[in-house]
């Protein structure tokens, strides 16, 4: 509280200035909000679709926006990973000593980095995805999971199996598309590291995938923690374009929530603070991780 209080203090009177202009905008917006467009808030509906009463299981049970975010994070966990793989994957490729290799891998950074993300689903979920699904029989897979005595553990990392084939492509495209930047911040790490390390390395006849193993990764790794946490935060919020293929994120559960009860400002803003709270926890929580380190 004293440090808040330390901050108040020092705040120029254009900071004051500016903090008026921004709660008369706000203002101006709920005025246009409730009187001109003569909207009818039903803030006390929200509750119920966060958490609620279960009288039939006697329990609390997550109402549809819990749900939704539950799988945003599932989504993100899961993605975030398999970028990171892929992402390390192609920053090595990017520094390879072979060209053809490094021209594939710029070439496939290039392309994912300057389309829109929104394209690339897309064209991997009707191009491709529903391909690969149907010819491995991912689909019958997943059903009969979904039917077995084990479902549960199953369930606590791809929520329903029943929507499986929708999940894994989402994930599969999200985690595509983010590896373009993780490995673009891998290419920086490792080229970071002094030169005269990777020389050593090889004068004692290390090869190359041992040098990358033993002497740059784990050095380059720590270096680039920092910007890996950012582009993860911001795979959080890029997880929402997967709802444009049916995957019941946080965002699908708002446009459903949205088409049965028209609370469409209520809805959104609730969801706008649990992207904003989601975000701002896991900032937090990466500060805090760096911290020791600093």
């Amino acid at each position: 509280m004293g440090r808040l209080v330390q901050r108040l203090r020092r705040l120029h009177w254009l900071d004051w200035a500016i903090l008026v202009l921004i709660a008369l905008f706000f203002g101006y917006i709920w005025f246009q909000i409730d009187g001109a467009l003569k909207y009818k808030w039903r803030w006390e509906i929200i509750p119920q679709y966060l958490l609620r009463y279960d009288e039939e299981a006697g329990r609390w049970a997550t109402g549809i926006l819990m749900q939704g975010l539950v799988n945003t994070v599932r989504i993100s966990v899961l993605a975030g990973v398999l970028a990171l793989a892929f992402g390390t994957i192609l920053g090595m490729a990017r520094v390879a000593r072979n060209l053809t290799i490094r021209m594939l891998a710029r070439t496939y950074l290039e392309f994912l980095r300057n389309i829109p993300a929104v394209v690339v689903i897309f064209i991997f979920y009707f191009f491709l995805s529903e391909q690969l699904i149907a010819a491995f029989k991912i689909e019958a897979w997943a059903r009969g999971i979904a039917r077995g005595e084990n479902a549960w553990i199953w369930e606590i990392f791809f929520g329903d199996m029943r929507r499986f084939p929708s999940l894994v492509s989402g994930i599969v495209v999200l985690a595509l598309f983010e590896s373009a930047f993780v490995g673009e911040i891998v290419r920086a790490g490792i080229q970071s590291i002094p030169r005269g390390q990777r020389e050593a390395a090889q004068s004692i006849g290390m090869t190359w995938a041992d040098e990358m193993r033993f002497v740059v990764l784990p050095q380059a790794m720590k270096k680039v923690v920092p910007p890996l946490a950012n582009e993860f935060i911001a795979l959080v919020k890029n997880s929402a374009i997967v709802s444009l293929i049916s995957v019941h994120d946080l965002t699908y559960k708002t446009v459903e929530l949205v088409s049965s009860t028209r609370a469409i400002f209520e809805a959104w803003i609730t969801t706008a603070i649990l992207y904003g709270g989601l975000c701002l926890a896991l900032s937090l929580l990466f500060r805090r991780l760096e911290g020791p380190g600093r």
